[in-house]
């Protein structure tokens, strides 16, 4: 079971290296529509409180460092949903001198026991979120998950 009992505690953070789209579609899911506190779903002010870390965005080389401090400070066990083109492969911002480069591997260098999963779009709508977070439930709640 996660540490929020039957709710799961969403951090959001935007790297930058994107259009924005993703972030747009991270918040739909607080409007009427999708209801993401209905379903369970609620969004925190601190990574120390969360089950999962949404990433948006490329990895910009100044969000880089800001990134792993939040993975560092999101508690074990740690599901961090990598969202948008931008996210899991850099997208139309590959190759800029701006970008680190994807999540992964900024997320992996501080922890290698992170279990990622990947929405992928050019934004993916709320709907495809929806279901990375159920899926993001079940890791949470496997009895493996809990020893960690």
């Amino acid at each position: 079971m996660s540490a929020a009992g039957e709710s799961i505690w969403i951090y959001h953070a935007p790297c930058g290296g994107g259009c924005g789209g993703c972030d747009w579609e991270v918040e739909a899911l607080l409007a009427p529509r999708y209801d993401a506190e209905a379903l369970g779903l609620g969004f925190v002010d601190t990574p120390r409180h969360a089950d999962v870390l949404i990433v948006t965005g490329g990895v910009t080389k100044q969000s880089a460092p800001r990134l792993q401090e939040l993975v560092i400070q999101t508690p074990k066990p740690k599901v961090c949903l990598v969202v948008g083109a931008c996210g899991c492969s850099q997208g139309i911002f590959s190759g800029g001198y701006h970008m680190s480069g994807p999540a992964e591997p900024v997320i992996k260098a501080v922890d290698e026991a992170a279990r990622i999963i990947y929405v992928p779009g050019c934004p993916p709508r709320p709907e495809a979120l929806i279901k990375a977070l159920r899926g993001a439930k079940e890791l949470l709640d496997e009895p493996a998950a809990e020893a960690m």
